[in-house]
Formats: structure tokens, sequence, C-alpha cells
């Protein structure tokens, strides 16, 4: 296939030639002695008083320090890069949703936490350059001058602090996929410091197309085949997003304020071509999908944190977030001609609305109790709100044709089309650290909720919940290598509140909506946790086992919602109860003890399983896989500057089904192969190489569909599916100056 090239990148490498030139007239100093970046560091921290060596630096057991001269071998570019010389370390740096602004996370940034979701600190560590980087440290207790709670470990990126000093960092992408499209894509940031104002800045257009092909055989219930479908189904996707994330502190005062817009709109092209096997002859038809998507947000966070003399400390947290994710599904009936195929017979038109928006603000105070005891108290509000509809035009619709349904008679037998939902939420919670002993720490947390959620539209409902979740984390230091973590706790789940009204269903053709329940609850669970970490001797590794248990009430699953007998329905519902329970094993050790300290070898082995009472099969089943295996591989060559590795996946199969009302849905995913090779050029400048899906791994789907219901048994025809997105290689090349 031809090469199509998209340019999408043109107005970012414009900023980078203009940031480049005010970064060389602006650029100063961006190192200083340890002792000025002490300012900086939470009072959690500062059991860190001199300035670390090269070597790994063990903190009384429980925190590690890694000096920025520990990875100057190493030549990174970005904070990203200095992390992946770790072994055992993997955060998430929260984001992405969740309920409200909790205390949860694993990642800070000079001691602080950042009010964001969507706009999270792990993204930013790609673009703080390594150069502002004066050191690493990996907690691994509690404490009450964290400003996260629940974590295995803590991650904490401390910059150097100078009096001014400016860099940007650029990143050029260009992606050749399996069907020889090629696409370009670029990132600009640029970080700033003057006195004690910090501002980091960043703008990306990230390609992301996909083009996925499937292949299915479809059976009868005797097994013999009766026809088959080849999909294509393409996403041409780029993803546009600016950032800023800004501070200022002066004494005891400080200040940080960030904000996002992303947009990530894309059209989606679909093609099926069917071939039907009869007695005597073989119907061969074609249809296309056209879908459009709207899809953009923006956030603005910050918080105000203020330290009294008297190790108290006042924060307040403020969050608001508006996103919007619109979509324009029609369908066609295709005619072949002697020049192509052309467009005939609109068959289905499915428009999706949907817009949520939050506005969270939470205030906490925090001072100790004595030498070996702290107490954190807070509140959190937050305002959630939904509104959405969904018009779904069928050419088989009895109604008369409407433009507001694309031109066909529109769907009267949809529930609840359309709905606003907004939930009033207030939590108070209080956290109590007490260090038992110089091996041992205890942080226990009481968190009460109360929300009122009401529901407008077709359906008016208004619903209350009381809700109190304790909990406790112990740690006990066996030695200083080796530490043991037994957690309980009580949790609730975040409602998506776009399943309380009718949704459009993109997963199975032959259903174009799922209906919605009003009266769903969240799921409440009682969390059984006892993990073991031992830590390799000179920086070797870690070793880590954690086994879990969890009990679950109100689970959400489908359920049955029919009212008419001759159309089955389902919905998202509460299923009742259900347990999971497994082992998580990890290991990620340098391989010294054969002459490579350099090259790092990772691997995880998870094994779960689960149990509930199927509401339509009457059976026991589980609610999800049965685990997976990882291992990855990575090692630099120093004297080249020079670092390559590979990671590689393999699923468990075994627990991945879908059971609904009409149809029983497996879903296994096959091994995949991931790899990579970079070098540093000119001590600034990254070259990367990665062959993303090296494997062409395929997921495959067997769905069987009933006739009348699941809950009768008797099959009508089995799809047996394949689909992959192939191979495609990605050019990486990332500087600073």
């Amino acid at each position: 296939m031809r090469a199509v090239t998209k340019l999408n990148a043109t107005w970012l490498l414009t900023l980078v030639s203009s940031a480049a030139m005010a970064g060389k007239a602006h650029q100063t100093a961006t190192t200083q002695d340890a002792d000025s970046a002490g300012s900086q560091q939470s009072p959690a921290l500062s059991i860190v008083e001199t300035e670390p060596s090269v070597d790994v630096d063990d903190v009384d057991s429980s925190t590690v320090v890694y000096p920025a001269t520990f990875f100057e071998p190493y030549s990174p570019v970005s904070a990203n890069d200095m992390l992946d010389r770790i072994p055992g370390v993997d955060v998430d740096g929260g984001g992405g949703g969740g309920r409200g602004l909790g205390t949860g996370g694993d990642l800070l940034i000079n001691g602080q936490r950042i009010a964001g979701k969507d706009n999270s600190p792990r993204a930013q560590l790609s673009r703080i350059p390594a150069q502002e980087v004066l050191r690493i440290e990996i907690i691994r207790g509690t404490s009450g001058d964290l400003a996260v709670r629940g974590a295995g470990q803590v991650v904490n990126i401390v910059l150097t602090d100078v009096g001014s000093r400016a860099s940007t960092s650029a990143e050029l992408v260009a992606r050749l996929n399996h069907d020889d499209l090629f696409e370009t894509g670029a990132e600009i940031s640029h970080s700033r410091q003057i006195g004690n104002f910090q501002a980091l800045i960043s703008a990306l257009a990230r390609p992301n197309y996909e083009n996925r092909e499937s292949r299915e055989t479809q059976l009868n219930a005797a097994g013999l085949v009766v026809g088959s479908l080849f999909e294509t189904n393409i996403r041409d996707q780029d993803i546009m997003e600016l950032s800023g994330n800004t501070s200022y502190r002066t004494g005891s005062h400080r200040m940080q304020l960030n904000a996002l817009y992303s947009d990530s709109g894309h059209p989606r092209r679909i093609r099926r071509e069917f071939l039907e096997f009869g007695d005597n002859e073989t119907v061969a038809r074609t249809e296309a999908e056209a879908i459009a998507n709207d899809h953009f947000n923006w956030e603005v966070g910050g918080d105000y944190e203020y330290s009294f003399a008297n190790e108290h400390r006042l924060q307040v947290l403020f969050i608001v977030n508006d996103q919007t994710r619109d979509s324009v599904r029609e369908r066609f009936a295709v005619t072949p001609t002697g020049g192509g195929a052309v467009p005939r017979d609109k068959n289905l038109y499915i428009e999706s609305n949907q817009r949520t928006r939050e506005r969270i603000v939470q205030g906490n105070y925090s001072f100790p109790l004595g030498v070996s005891q702290d107490l954190r108290m807070g509140l959190e509000s937050a305002d959630t709100r939904l509104d959405s509809s969904l018009f779904i035009g069928s050419s088989g619709g009895s109604a008369p044709a409407s433009d507001r349904y694309g031109g066909l008679p529109p769907l009267r037998d949809i529930s609840n089309p359309g709905t606003e939902v907004q939930e009033i939420r207030y939590e108070g919670f209080v956290f109590h650290n007490w260090t038992l002993s110089d091996r041992m720490t205890l942080e226990s947390s009481v968190v009460y909720e109360s929300s009122e959620i009401s529901q407008s539209g077709v359906v008016n409902n208004s619903r209350r919940f009381n809700f109190v979740r304790p909990g406790v984390d112990y740690r006990f230091n066996l030695t200083e290598s080796f530490q043991i973590r037994a957690t309980i706790e009580r949790d609730v789940s975040q409602l998506s509140f776009a399943n309380f009204a009718a949704t459009a269903n993109n997963s199975d053709r032959d259903q174009d909506a799922s209906a919605g329940n009003p009266e769903l609850e969240p799921e409440q669970e009682t969390r059984y946790e006892l993990g073991f970490e031992y830590r390799l001797p000179n920086d070797n590794g870690v070793l880590n086992t954690r086994f879990f248990y969890r009990d679950i009430e109100d689970y959400i699953g489908r359920i049955n919602a029919t009212r008419d007998p001759a159309q089955p329905l389902s919905a998202v519902g509460n299923v009742g109860s259900a347990q999971r329970w497994g082992v998580f094993n990890e290991f990620s050790t340098r391989l010294s003890y054969f002459d490579l300290p350099d090259a790092i070898v990772s691997g995880e082995l998870r094994v779960f399983d689960s149990s509930i009472s199927d509401p339509f099969l009457g059976t026991d089943q589980r609610i999800n896989r049965r685990g997976d295996a990882s291992l990855a591989f990575r090692q630099d060559v120093t004297e080249y500057a020079l670092n390559y590795g590979m990671e590689y996946n393999y699923p468990f199969h075994g627990g991945e089904y879908e059971i609904d009302i009409t149809t029983v849905t497996r879903n296994d995913q096959q091994p995949s192969l991931n790899m990579f090779v970079s070098k540093v050029f000119f001590d600034d400048i990254t070259v990367r190489l990665e062959s993303d899906n090296t494997l062409g791994q395929s997921r495959c789907r067997e769905r069987r569909r009933y006739d009348g219901t699941t809950i009768n048994g008797n099959i009508s025809e089995i799809e047996d599916s394949c689909s992959s997105r192939y191979r495609r290689l990605t050019l990486r090349v990332q500087t600073t100056f």
C-alpha cells in the first residue's frame, strides 16, 4: 500500500525553534549543593540531611536514595529515563478518574502531589529534564508528613533548587504502521524557574492511528459453517494536548496551579465483507460505517499549603474539569460497482452525547501528637454531573422518518434514552500514623462518606448513600532488607453515571443499545492483603510477593432487564456478592552476578481466581481472568551511550467470559512482545526505535448467540473471530536544551 504522510506537527516544530532560541538566551546553571534543595523537600523526607554520594543510600531502612550522580553513566534525558534504571519501580502517579481527589497515589514531585486527574504527575516525568533532578527517593514506610496514602512504595522526585534556570525539551515522533501509513507527531516542553516561581508548560500532537483487521467464521448450533466476515476498522486519530504546571513558594507558603486541555476527536471507518453460505448458493454483501467522534476535555487544579512553626500543616486542594464525548455513527449497505463500492441505503443512525463535569475541593490539617504519632484530618466536597442523550434511527423502525434521527425512523422502545445525573458528595477522613518502634509503623484511617444522587429526564429519582470506610496499614521491617506489610481496608466504587441511562452498544453489531439502570448502587468491598518485600544487597534488585482477598458486596455486572419476553434486554446492575483472591509475584534484579551490572531483568507472575453466581446461567462463574506473566529485559552499554530491551507478556486463558441475556462471549488475548533500542548522541539527543506488537498479537473472541435467552440455553449461532492491529515501528528523537 502506498505510504501516506500525516503532518500533524508543523505548528509544534515552529514552537521548538522559538523555544530553543529562548532557552539558549536564558540558560543558567542547573545544579547546586544538596542543601539548597532541602528547602523544597517534604518534612517526611528531611531525614536526608547530607549530600548523597554516588552510591545508593539506605536511609533508616525505609527510604532508598538515588542521587543524580548515580544516573550519569546512563546519559538520561528525562526523569523517566532515570526511573527506568531503578529495579522494582513501577508508578502510575494517580490521574485517570477515581473517586474524588482522595489521598492515594505513589508519585511525588518535591514531596508534593499534584491536584489533577487527567493532568497527572506521571505524565510530567518525560517532560522534566534529567539535569534538573537532584535525587530520587523510594519511600517504603508510612508517615503523616507524606502527601499520599496507601501505596506500597512512594517515589519522590527531588528537583535542584537554583535562583534561576530555563530549559526546553522537545521530542519528534515518526511511526510506520503495518498498512504502510506513515504519521508524525511532536511534543515540546519548557521548564523555567525565576526565584521561588517554577513553571512547566508543554504542548503535544501524538499520533494514534490504528487499522484493526478481523476475520470471523460463523457456525450453526451443529458446528457447520454458515458464513464468514472480514472487517477493517480504522481509527484516524491525533491527540492534541496543552498543559501547564506552576508553583510558587515563599517562607511557609506554597502554591501550585495546573491546567490541561486535550482534544482527541477522530473519525472511524469500518467496512465489513460478509459471505453467507446457503444450500445452493453463496450470498455476498457489504456494509460500511462512518463514525464521527468529538472528544475533548479541560481541567484546572491547584493547591495551597501553609506550614506552621509548630510542625502543623494546612492544605487546600481543588479540581474543576469538563469532559465531552459525542459520537455519530451511520451504517450503510454497500453496492459493488466497476469503480469500487459506493454507499447505498443508510440503515442505522446512532447519536450518543455525554458531558461530564466535576467540581471538587478538599481541605486537610496535619499535626504531630507526640514524638512518634501524628494525625491528619480533612473534608472533601464534590459535585459531579452527567448530561447524556441517545438518538437511534433504524430502517426497520415503524415510526415516520425524521431528520433528527439521520433521516431514518426513530426507535421508540429504548428505555431512558437521555438523562441528567448529579451527585453531591461529602467525605470526612482521619488518618493516624504511629511509629511503634524503629522497625514498625501503623497507619489507621476512618473515612465517612455521605452523598445524594439525583436523576432527571425520562426517569426522576433521588437516593442517599452513607458509607464508613475504615482501614489499617501495618509495616514491619524484619531486617533492613526485608519488609512485611499487612492491610485491611474498606472501599466503595465510583459509579459510572452513563450506566443510569441507555447507551450505544459498540461491541455487538446486532445490539444497537444497552439499557440503563437508574437504581444502580456502588460496589462495596473489604480488602485483605499480606505482602513481603526483600531488597537484594548492593541495590541488586527487589523481590515482592502479595497475597490478597476481596469480599465484594453489590458487585456490578449484567442483569436481566427484560420487560417484553419477545425482546430480551439486559442492563448494568448489582448482581450480588462476589469474591476475588490470588497472589502477585514480582522481581527485578541487576545481572551483577553475571558481570552485567547495567542489565536489569524484571518479571511478574499474577495468579488469581474469583467467584460469583451468574444471574443468567445460575452457575458459579469467574469475574476476571486467571492471571498473566511478563518478562522484561534492558541493558545499558554505557561505553556507547546505548541501551536496548524488550517486554514479553503472556496471558493465562480462562475466566474471560461476558455473560449477557442473549449472548455468552469469551475473549482471549495472545502473547505480545515489544522491543526497543536507544542511543544518545552529542550528550543530549536521544534516538529511540521501538517495535510495537512485534509478534502481531491477536485478540480472539467466541460469541455464542442464543434463541430467546441464555437462560433457555438454546444456541442459535457461534461467531469465532480474531482481530489484530499487527506491528508498527516508532522512531523518537528527544533532546533538551
